[in-house]
């Protein structure tokens, strides 16, 4: 038996699918029971797709999105167009159409997956989205097959790997964020606009799909805070360093007493962290959960072959089901009532960096300003900004956000200090 399938786009991810379904074919065969062909290709244009066979692409391409809903040897569609227009209405499409679908789409999915969610269920076909998270890390299936039996209390990822190819080369060989950059956009890793992968965006809409299988909610990516690198000086780097620290780009998932808080912010981790050694552009997902207790789940996070696997991965599972005859299931079970966290309950460390404004200036009257809004040290490192600028840098205790921002407030209205960085601390270093 074969199932063909219908490509929505033939860049990067979809050419590397052919050497996969090559290439696996036995493995393939026995474990879905068939053969997995492609049937037709949609691009953008006819003369795409006269350059696409004279490069040797072999296929049925085809530049109308109808000619793959009209044929009724297509069961699955596979769509690797990205963005979210027309992705998702040709899914919408597709899904009515009485046709699955495997997508790679991590902006549509953390914006319009719910509404997909409930097509596909509509009309009793699969939309699955392994390949939407991480890459060719299997962590959706992860929390929602293997963990299922397991409460998952907090999710800690490094899941961009441009950003942290950059935070990487800052780190370990004292870049300037320009320079990283440009080393970044020269390799490929960056677009032109770097802005998803730099501001935390691209991290967000990965958080976003997290929370569905993680806790069963649905959190809006509005919901979500993010920052990105940006702001990260040398001096920042260097002062984490010697405190005990690198700096990473973190999405955080954590569930309290209320309900669940979600953000993408560069934090402080201890050296012998596990996050601490996710390096150049590789990911991880790190889950903490009641049965289990840590583990971890590292490796690319893009590319053509790792993310090529995950989705041809969704196709084994859906192809299976096809030949078994069973009833379709959704890609995950887990849902309940979205509920945030009040943001008393979330408690953090934090990287305070400030220069002293007045010479007089002593760091008793920052220890002061700090414990009126009942926060402590728990690091402290004096050092130059300059030959002239005292710059002073402590670690906090663990306090609520709200603690946090009135701290940051008075700093502003000081007249002996002026902010130059917060960050968030995940855990203390061997330095303390």
């Amino acid at each position: 038996m074969v199932v063909k399938i219908g490509l929505l786009g033939f860049g990067t991810v979809a050419k590397g699918l052919p050497f996969l379904l090559k290439e696996n074919q036995p493995k393939i065969r026995q474990l879905a029971g068939l053969d997995i062909e492609i049937g037709k290709v949609l691009v953008r244009s006819q003369e795409k797709a006269d350059a696409l066979r004279s490069q040797g692409h072999d296929y049925d391409f085809v530049t109308s999105m109808d000619a793959i809903l009209a044929d009724e040897t297509i069961k699955i569609v596979v769509e690797l167009m990205g963005r979210i227009e027309p992705a998702k209405s040709y899914i919408s499409q597709a899904l009515k159409a009485g046709k699955h679908v495997v997508s790679a789409n991590k902006d549509l999915i953390a914006c319009h997956g719910q509404e997909l969610i409930q097509l596909a269920q509509q009309h009793q076909v699969m939309f699955a989205y392994e390949a939407a998270v991480a890459g060719g890390i299997p962590i959706l299936r992860t929390l929602s097959e293997s963990l299922m039996a397991d409460k998952v209390t907090r999710i800690l990822g490094v899941l961009n790997g441009t950003s942290n190819y950059m935070l990487t080369k800052m780190v370990e060989e004292n870049w300037t964020y320009e320079k990283a950059l440009a080393s970044a956009q020269a390799l490929g890793y960056a677009e032109s606009d770097p802005k998803n992968d730099v501001e935390g965006i691209d991290a967000a809409y990965k958080l976003a799909i997290l929370s569905q299988f993680g806790f069963g909610m649905t959190i809006r990516i509005d919901q979500i805070h993010h920052q990105g690198i940006t702001v990260i000086r040398p001096e920042d780097v260097a002062i984490a360093k010697e405190l005990g620290y690198v700096i990473k780009l973190i999405g955080d998932l954590q569930e309290t007493q209320s309900g669940i808080w979600a953000e993408v912010v560069p934090s402080l981790v201890p050296i012998k962290h596990p996050l601490a050694g996710v390096n150049d552009v590789m990911n991880a997902v790190l889950v903490e959960s009641v049965g289990v207790g840590q583990s971890m789940y590292y490796g690319p996070g893009a590319g053509q072959n790792p993310t090529a696997t995950s989705v041809l991965a969704d196709l084994m599972h859906i192809s299976r089901n096809l030949l078994e005859g069973q009833a379709v299931k959704p890609f995950n079970a887990y849902q309940r009532p979205c509920r945030l966290a009040k943001a008393e309950e979330i408690l953090s460390a934090y990287y305070v960096s400030v220069v002293v404004l007045d010479a007089s200036a002593q760091l008793a009257q920052l220890a002061d300003l700090f414990e009126a809004h009942n926060a402590c040290f728990d690091q402290v490192l004096e050092g130059q900004s300059d030959q002239e600028t005292l710059l002073i840098t402590v670690i906090t205790k663990a306090i609520t956000r709200q603690q946090m921002a009135k701290i940051q407030s008075a700093i502003d209205d000081s007249n002996a200090f002026a902010l130059t960085n917060i960050f968030k601390v995940l855990g203390e270093s061997d330095e303390n």
